[in-house]
């Protein structure tokens, strides 16, 4: 393999390891505008799309212990990988291929382990990291503000309530 063939397999390695997901999507028809809009859309997600030669991505995943891809990677493709969670680009690869009606959302990869498409678009569909974070601490929160509204009744409340529950039991 030339130097120059090496260089890029090695960055392509070095991403794949880098980001715990990849989402591989085929751009054929797409302008380059509208791939400029696709990069600025992942960029404010905290992710990146990079169009890839297929046969340099095949080494490079295969070397980053992804797998085999032989016969997945046909066409126009290009990766899309990411520091955050997969949702938020799935969202955006989802909601830009619905605009545009070029952008085919082919497989992908989280944590190793392989997604057809409709899963990927099922993780599209998610809340953000941040909504189920606010929702999950909602939850948590909830028995401990009981708790503080409960003991800032006035005294007179309480002991009502303590009262009443002596005649009852």
């Amino acid at each position: 393999m030339r130097a120059e063939k090496q260089s890029l397999t090695k960055d392509y390695v070095g991403r794949l390891n880098a980001s715990p997901f990849f989402i591989v999507v085929d751009y054929k028809g797409l302008k380059v505008g509208h791939m400029t809009e696709l990069r600025r859309r992942l960029n404010k997600a905290g992710a990146e799309v990079h169009v890839v030669k297929n046969s340099i991505f095949r080494i490079a995943a295969k070397e980053a212990g992804v797998g085999d891809l032989d016969g997945t990677l046909t066409g126009q493709l290009a990766v899309v990988t990411g520091q955050r969670d997969i949702s938020t680009a799935a969202k955006v690869v989802k909601t830009f291929g619905a605009e545009f009606d070029r952008l085919k959302v082919r497989f992908g990869y989280l944590n190793n382990q392989r997604l057809a498409d409709t899963e990927i678009m099922t993780l599209a569909d998610l809340p953000s990291m941040e909504a189920l974070r606010s929702k999950l601490l909602g939850v948590l929160n909830a028995p401990a503000t009981k708790l503080v509204r409960l003991l800032n009744t006035p005294a007179s409340q309480m002991a009502r309530v303590l009262q009443a529950r002596v005649e009852k039991g």
